[in-house]
């Protein structure tokens, strides 16, 4: 099949490249958050000279958001918090702490945690996952992600999607096929179990089961950007990571 020319909106590992950040990524069949719902997504915005990324991510503690490792640029990098609902005040903090990534054997690994400057309050925090019990194929979990639904008065986007998604498969990432000796690292192959498309949720934004997040959204297909499918980083596997970085134990 002749891959599609490129546009100006190039699409590299689930994330839109463009010189703006007015690009609207939606799920498109899914319904508008709860008001009470993903409370703690955080908006990430950088940029790296002409190119800006927005990313989501989720607030894990008052001064620590877990992510994805590609959403860093090495410029400027803009946390907004109470994105949703979008009737309460937002609160943004530059990140000015170098981001805290994991690698192993010299290979970087798709997830990050970023430290803000101070703390914030009055955000509820994300829940890590019970890793004594891990995800299987046919479990049903949540992916959300900024949508276009209702925009405001210059076109940003003003509410939240949500879609429910069904585990198709599991596979092991190229660390552990590279390096079979080493800790098992998997990553989550997700399938809509109906008929709707998922158009590129946001980044390091969180995948839920039980109310706790159980994998940050990693990467999509280069080319072709509306897919069935979306791959996630599995948490549970760099738990204990979190917990020391981020001073949870």
């Amino acid at each position: 099949m002749r891959k599609p020319e490129r546009s100006h909106e190039e699409q590299w590992c689930g994330v839109t490249r463009r010189t703006d950040v007015s690009l609207q990524k939606r799920i498109i069949g899914g319904q508008n958050c709860d008001e009470g719902e993903r409370l703690y997504h955080v908006r990430l915005e950088s940029s790296y000279g002409n190119e800006k990324i927005r990313c989501g991510g989720s607030l894990i503690h008052p001064q620590w958001i877990l992510t994805a490792a590609h959403c860093w640029k090495a410029e400027t990098t803009v946390a907004t918090l109470n994105v949703h609902p979008r009737a309460v005040r937002k609160q943004i903090r530059v990140i000015k702490y170098a981001p805290q990534m994991f690698t192993l054997l010299g290979q970087l690994h798709d997830i990050m945690l970023l430290k803000l400057e101070t703390p914030v309050g009055n955000v509820p925090l994300a829940q890590l996952p019970d890793c004594s019990y891990r995800l299987q194929v046919g479990h049903v979990v949540q992916l959300a992600g900024e949508g276009a639904t209702i925009t405001g008065p210059n076109n940003q986007r003003c509410e939240r999607n949500i879609e429910v998604m069904r585990i198709k498969s599991l596979f092991l990432s190229l660390q552990r096929r590279l390096r079979e000796e080493q800790k098992t690292f998997l990553f989550y192959n997700i399938h809509k179990y109906i008929n709707k498309i998922f158009l590129q949720g946001d980044d390091g934004g969180a995948v839920v089961y039980n109310g706790m997040i159980y994998g940050v959204i990693s990467f999509g297909v280069a080319y072709y950007a509306c897919q069935s499918h979306a791959t996630v980083t599995d948490v549970c596997e760099y738990l204990g990571w979190i917990k020391s970085t981020a001073g949870l134990i």
